[in-house]
């Protein structure tokens, strides 16, 4: 199942407040991703609908064995792009805004040879003692 940008970018955001804060609720995610209440109320309940999160009677966000894979892998990506690009030489803030975007659109086949060649790359260079 294809997931749309913006639903990963949702679940992305989920998954980041619940590590950073212990618990989200729907203000929450209005509040980091600057969308309305209406739109993120919408949102959730697609989620909700088609099993990618659940709400509890008190409004804890929590996402569901889908949601949390896809949120886990869309991190990943994020986080390991931005990486790969620091390391070339491009400053944290466009490093990472570029990698937002790059995330979507890059195949599972071309970031796993991508994250694989950065891995041994930052591997060989700390043998070398180059890097800390």
């Amino acid at each position: 199942m294809k997931i749309q940008q913006s639903a990963e970018d949702y679940f992305e955001t989920i998954y980041l407040l619940k590590k950073k804060k212990g618990s989200v609720r729907a203000i929450d995610v209005v509040n980091e991703m600057g969308f309305s209440k209406p739109t993120v109320s919408v949102a959730l309940k697609k989620f909700r609908e088609n099993g990618f999160v659940t709400v509890d009677s008190a409004g804890q966000i929590e996402l569901t064995d889908a949601g949390l894979a896809i949120a886990k892998n869309i991190y990943e990506k994020h986080r390991i792009i931005a990486e790969v690009l620091m390391s070339l030489g491009v400053d944290e803030n466009t490093a990472y805004t570029d990698s937002c975007r790059i995330e979507h659109c890059i195949s599972d086949t071309s970031f796993s040879a991508i994250k694989e060649h950065f891995y041994t790359m930052r591997e060989q260079k700390k043998n070398r003692g180059e890097e800390k």
